[in-house]
């Protein structure tokens, strides 16, 4: 048998190790877009490194890593991924969260509650380990949470047995070909339910509403009044309080609504695995989660200015969010490379919310920004363009700030112009705030 790799990441690597296992027999080839391998290939796999596309690839089984897009690839091999093969494996209940925004924290707060249930539970996918690296200590009395991006739902053939859909707006439009084909991708959370799964979505946002009205699934909405809403500053539950929303350890409105998602798919899994969910375990559980590194993450706070990174917001809407958590005057760091977004719901809440004193403005969209703020008559901000680096943009920040502001790391924008990833940006950030503040005590 001779099987495919696209790409060698942590996932391939995982996939790798797994169909090793299943096929000790099986021939590997590793097939690369990039010239360079990210890591170290397994010594028994033959490498080709620069491939411009996968069309000549001969295998009897291509293993698809998730930016691979699934029609570029040829037709008449079958096509699997990581996240194919632990669906078809995994012995537990899983728990699928998708979404444009607070797709990771709301994972995270369901792991957090579940673990205050104590229930065995594995986070995996983007925000955890690769999901076949714990197959094999998974039980069928667990429960798996599983945060999955258009990429990872492109071609998926099977739905969690409980699917959740928080905030989805356009993103990664560099990849999909359009906005329908996105939110196709991510419909394949909950088409493939059988009856007796349940389908949540966020009642507010009419794409995460789509998403769920596929599938035989039970069809629950949440932050819309119905199911589990926040009422008089309580999380409730039909109609019933759960606990005071100053429970959740992590700031902004959208992560309330987050919380809301999350309390109601663990209600959902209690009923399904039949254990006991009480309100005194979703407090606890709200608590325990502090948040995540890069979302909305106070870095420090020096002479009465706050630091905020959010590198992880690369979309107007979550840009917006990050603006809306806070009511004190803020400077917002914004740009970076496209994505293809239209970004004129974010310009327009710019220019009419007085309390950003100041934009300062990087990244290879740097000019494009300027042009549209420009063009509806917002002057302030500082353009540093591409050429700056994160110790001059937080300095330029601090130089503008008064006692009682707001500095967030909030682009809007891919980092891979400047940076390796959202997360180097982040790291590149909270080191520069350190190095500032520490320059700044000791002059």
């Amino acid at each position: 048998m001779r099987i495919a790799l696209l790409g060698y990441g942590l996932e391939a690597k995982s996939a790798h190790h797994f169909l090793r296992e299943k096929f000790p027999n099986a021939f590997f080839d590793i097939y690369d877009q990039n010239k360079e391998a990210k890591i170290d290939p397994p010594k028994n796999a033959e490498l080709h490194l620069g491939v411009k596309n996968f069309n000549s690839i001969n295998a009897d089984l291509i293993v698809r890593t998730p930016a691979v897009n699934p029609y570029y690839l040829p037709k008449d091999i079958p096509v699997t991924s990581v996240t194919k093969l632990f669906f078809e494996n995994c012995p537990a209940k899983i728990i699928g969260v998708t979404g444009t925004k607070g797709k990771g924290t709301t994972a995270s707060l369901i792991a957090s509650i579940l673990n205050r249930s104590n229930q065995k539970v594995h986070l995996v996918g983007n925000i955890g380990l690769p999901a076949l690296d714990v197959l094999d200590i998974i039980k069928d009395t667990d429960i798996v949470v599983y945060e999955l991006s258009s990429f990872q739902l492109w071609d998926m053939n099977l739905s969690p047995q409980v699917a959740v859909s928080v905030m989805v707006e356009p993103d990664h439009l560099d990849k999909h070909p359009d906005f329908s084909d996105y939110l196709n991708a991510k419909s394949n959370i909950s088409r493939h339910q059988r009856e007796g799964d349940v389908s949540i979505y966020y009642g507010n946002n009419n794409n995460s509403k789509y998403i769920a009205s596929f599938g035989e699934g039970a069809k629950k909405s949440y932050a819309n009044d119905k199911n589990v809403y926040v009422e008089n500053g309580y999380f409730m539950y039909n109609e019933q309080k759960i606990c005071p929303t100053s429970s959740l350890s992590i700031s902004g409105n959208h992560n309330i609504e987050n919380a809301c998602g999350a309390i109601l798919a663990c209600v959902e899994i209690a009923k399904i695995n039949d254990f006991k969910l009480d309100n005194t375990t979703i407090k606890k559980g709200l608590a325990d989660f502090t948040g995540l590194p890069h979302r909305l993450k106070l870095v420090m706070e020096y002479q009465d200015v706050k630091f905020y990174d959010d590198s992880i917001s690369t979309t107007p809407g979550s840009t917006i969010a990050a603006i809306n958590a806070f009511s004190s005057p803020k400077i917002l760091i914004l740009g970076g490379s496209s994505k293809g977004a239209d970004l004129s719901s974010l310009y327009k809440k710019i220019a009419e919310d007085n309390t950003i004193k100041k934009v300062v403005i990087i990244g290879s969209e740097a000019d494009n920004i300027e042009k549209e703020l420009t063009n509806i008559n917002y002057n302030n901000f500082i353009n540093l363009g591409i050429k700056t680096n994160m110790g001059e943009v937080v300095g330029e920040c601090f130089k503008n700030a008064n006692r009682g502001d707001v500095i967030i790391l909030s682009p809007a924008h891919a980092s891979f112009d400047m940076f390796k990833s959202y997360s180097d940006r982040g790291d590149k950030f909270v080191e520069a705030v350190k190095q500032l503040c520490y320059n700044l005590e000791h002059e």
